[in-house]
């Protein structure tokens, strides 16, 4: 994780970080961008300083997201350009009409729409009837927020979560933890993806799940949530999708899964249940 000092935090050292993670050398970057090399080389270690255009530049040829990329015009002394926008704001009405479309869609089937620290912003009345089989709703209130916002890996990680009913667990737990341990430790990443991590670990059994799961490549098409209570058997599998070209933070780092049955047996259950 990028340090709170002021050195891990200059605009040279996250260039670099963000390089590496790329995998482009100097070179590469410096042909991708059309600036020497020698320049690129100067502003890593902070011999140049970067213009508000190399900053944006260079952001753009590695791919940066926005809110790094407001990290890195702020540590460089420039403002930040890069807004985010609260989903209910007037200016999201077209969006959130787009939103709202993709969830009645996909009715019966449970569908979400979460930020990027895992809090569910929208759900469908199917994303409704699956979390209130297994939960009853008052404890998704006082249980399962954050900033007054249900967040749902502390709803599949909890004990009085999902996480009793998850049949598949320690291979499902395994795969979002190493999920969220490559997002808490990005390139520039806020606390809170780290601190959200560090909850999920301290939650009893976890960390030995994250220690000893198995993360070599599995036989089956893909991974299910396998939910199972009393005589009732679901398995799902997701897809997640994104808004194109998104030039507002929020928007940039919404995520909309939606949840499909994995057999046959889970698409008549889930009809008739």
């Amino acid at each position: 994780m990028v340090s709170n000092s002021s050195e891990a935090h200059s605009f040279g050292t996250l260039l670099k970080q963000w390089r590496a993670q790329r995998g482009f050398s100097q070179l590469d970057l410096a042909l991708e961008s059309e600036v020497s090399q020698r320049h690129i080389s100067f502003l890593e270690s902070g011999r140049a300083k970067p213009s508000r255009e190399m900053v944006l530049e260079l952001a753009t040829v590695l791919e940066i997201p926005l809110r790094q990329q407001n990290l890195m015009l702020t540590v460089a002394g420039f403002a930040p350009i890069h807004t985010e926008t609260d989903l209910s704001a007037p200016e999201m009405t077209s969006i959130r009409k787009a939103l709202d479309f993709l969830l009645v869609q996909q009715e019966p089937l449970p569908a979400i729409v979460v930020d990027r620290y895992w809090n569910l912003l929208l759900t469908n009345n199917g994303a409704n009837r699956l979390l209130t089989t297994f939960i009853n709703p008052s404890r998704l209130q006082t249980l399962f927020c954050i900033d007054g916002k249900i967040n749902l890996m502390r709803v599949v990680f909890h004990s009085q979560g999902l996480r009793p009913f998850i049949a598949n667990w320690q291979e499902f737990a395994g795969h979002l933890l190493g999920r969220m341990h490559r997002e808490a430790n990005s390139v520039g990443e806020s606390e809170q993806s780290t601190l959200l991590f560090d909850e999920l670990m301290s939650y009893p059994g976890v960390s030995e799940i994250w220690h000893t799961s198995n993360r070599a490549a599995q036989n089956t098409l893909l991974l299910t949530i396998h939910l199972k209570q009393n005589d009732l058997s679901w398995q799902f599998f997701s897809t997640i999708a994104t808004l194109g070209t998104p030039y507002d933070i929020t928007l940039q780092e919404l995520r909309i899964e939606c949840l499909f049955p994995a057999d046959e047996a889970t698409e008549q259950n889930w009809k008739h249940s």
